[in-house]
C-alpha cells in the first residue's frame, strides 16, 4: 500500500428507488431478522437489478456493482462514462460522503473533494469564512489556512466578494472558491467531478493548469470526472470507463477514450434509423431531421479522400433554406477540423435532400476518426447529432508502402478544411 493512494475492493452500493436512504422501516426490520438473527444475507439485494436509466424493472438497483481499480500516488486518473455509469456515486464513497453497501475503500492520504457546486461551503457564511470553515474540515489548523488565505483568493479572482456571503454568489463563482481551497490547502488527493464545466475557459485554463502542478510537480493523486474527452486526454495518465455501475475497463488515457467513444457508437447504431435516434437538441426536430449517414467505407489509406453522405427530410413548410456543417473529431475526442457549408441549400415542406461529401483537405494522418454532423437554418440549429460515424485511415498506401506513422489519438487543434460536396439530390 506504499505506492497506492486509493484502494477499491469488491465495492458495491445499492438503493431502492423512491426512498431516502436504501429502504423503508419494515425493510430494515426484515434486514435485521435475516442478517442478524438468523445469520442470513441481506434478502433484498437478490432483488437488485442493474441500474438502467432506459427500462423499467425493480426498484431495487445497484447503482454501483464489484467495483475494483488501484490508484497509485501521484497519478492522475480520469473516470469516464454516460450519465447514470456511477462515477458521482464512487466519488461520494471515496469523499466519504456516502458508504459502500458491499466491499472496502482503503486510503492512504488527506482527501479533498469537490463533488458539486457548493459542496462544503455554508451559504448564510462569507467567502472568508468558508475558506476558514472549509480548511478545517480538512484538517488543517488556523495558521496554515492564512499562510494560504492571499493564494487562495488571489487565484479564485472573487477578491472583491471575499466579504459577502456566498449565497449571493453567482454557481461560477462558487467554483472559483471551492476549486481555489481544495486545491490549496494541500490535500493528498484531490477529487474533482465535472464542476469546471460551470467556470468560464479561462478559469478552466487555470485549473487544469493547477491540476497539472499539483500531480507532476507536487506528487498528489487526482481523480477526475469529465465528459470532457479532451480535458481527460489531457490531464489523466490512467483511465477508467464505467458503465451501468461496473468498470468494463481500466487502461492508459487514449485506449479507453477510444473505447468510449465507439461505444457510443454501438448505442447510437444500434436504432433502425436516424429518426429514431434520441436527440439533445429537439426543440426543431420535428421540422427538420437527419434521416440517413453512411460512410462510403470503414478503412482508407493514407492520403485517401474519406467520403460519407447524409440525407435531411424537411417536414415544416416555413423552412426555405438549409446549411450544414459536421465535425471530424480524433480517437481521443479532440476536435481536428470543422467545416461550415459555404452556401444555403433551398428547400421545401416534404423534401428529402441528400448530400454527398468527400474531405479534400486536410490529410488526415492515421488513427480512428469520428464524425458529428448538425443541420441549421439561420441561427436556428434544426438538428444534431455527434459521432455517429467513424472510419480509419491506414499507415499504408493502395501498393501496401508503409509511411512509418503510429496509429493513435495524436491529433488536436482546429484548422480549416476543404469539402467537396460533390452530389445534392432533392426530393
Amino acid at each position: 500500500m506504499s505506492d497506492v493512494a486509493i484502494r477499491v475492493e469488491n465495492v458495491s452500493k445499492f438503493y431502492r428507488l423512491g426512498y431516502v436512504g436504501a429502504s423503508s422501516i419494515n425493510d430494515d426490520l426484515q434486514r435485521f431478522w435475516q442478517m442478524n438473527i438468523l445469520r442470513k444475507p441481506d434478502p433484498f439485494l437478490s432483488l437488485a437489478q442493474t441500474n438502467a436509466r432506459d427500462t423499467k424493472g425493480s426498484d431495487y438497483v445497484w447503482a454501483l456493482r464489484d467495483v475494483n481499480f488501484d490508484v497509485q500516488k501521484g497519478e492522475v486518473l480520469g473516470i469516464i462514462g454516460k450519465n447514470g455509469a456511477g462515477k458521482s456515486t464512487l466519488l461520494k464513497i471515496l469523499a466519504k460522503v456516502t458508504g459502500p453497501t458491499t466491499g472496502a475503500i482503503k486510503i492512504n492520504g488527506r482527501i479533498a473533494s469537490l463533488l458539486e457546486v457548493g459542496t462544503g461551503f455554508h451559504p448564510e457564511l462569507t467567502g472568508r469564512e468558508n475558506i476558514f470553515l472549509n480548511g478545517a474540515v480538512l484538517g488543517m489548523r488556523k495558521a496554515e489556512i492564512k499562510a494560504k488565505f492571499d493564494e487562495i483568493v488571489d487565484f479564485s479572482g472573487v477578491e472583491r466578494y471575499i466579504d459577502t456571503p456566498v449565497k449571493r454568489y453567482s454557481s461560477g463563482m462558487y467554483v472559483r472558491l471551492a476549486f481555489a481551497v481544495a486545491a490549496h490547502l494541500e490535500p493528498d488527493i484531490l477529487i474533482i467531478d465535472e464542476v469546471l464545466a460551470v467556470g468560464d475557459a479561462e478559469f478552466q485554463r487555470k485549473c487544469i493548469g493547477k491540476i497539472q502542478n499539483v500531480s507532476r510537480n507536487e506528487g498528489r493523486t487526482v481523480l477526475f470526472v469529465s465528459h470532457n474527452m479532451t480535458s481527460i486526454a489531457d490531464l489523466c495518465t490512467q483511465c477508467v470507463f464505467m458503465k451501468q455501475g461496473q468498470v468494463l475497463s481500466y487502461d492508459t488515457t487514449s485506449k479507453i477514450i477510444g473505447q468510449y467513444l465507439q461505444d457510443n457508437l454501438n448505442n447510437l447504431n444500434q436504432y433502425n434509423n436516424l429518426e429514431s435516434v434520441p436527440r439533445d437538441n429537439n426543440q426543431y426536430a420535428k421540422r427538420v431531421k437527419i434521416i440517413s449517414m453512411e460512410m462510403e467505407q470503414d478503412n482508407y489509406f493514407w492520403k485517401d479522400q474519406p467520403e460519407f453522405h447524409f440525407t435531411v427530410k424537411v417536414t415544416d413548410p416555413n423552412i426555405t433554406e438549409l446549411e450544414f456543417g459536421f465535425a471530424v473529431n480524433g480517437a481521443n475526442g479532440s476536435r481536428v477540423f470543422t467545416y461550415e457549408s459555404e452556401q444555403a441549400y433551398a428547400c421545401h415542406n416534404e423534401q428529402i435532400l441528400s448530400f454527398r461529401l468527400k474531405i479534400t483537405d486536410p490529410v488526415l494522418v492515421p488513427s480512428r476518426y469520428y464524425i458529428s454532423l448538425g443541420i441549421r437554418s439561420h441561427v436556428n440549429t434544426l438538428d444534431a447529432i455527434d459521432n455517429y460515424l467513424s472510419f480509419s485511415v491506414l499507415d499504408t498506401d493502395k501498393n501496401g508502402k508503409h509511411f512509418g506513422f503510429t496509429q493513435g489519438p495524436e491529433i488536436s487543434g482546429y484548422v480549416d478544411s476543404a469539402v467537396d460536396v460533390s452530389e445534392i439530390h432533392t426530393k
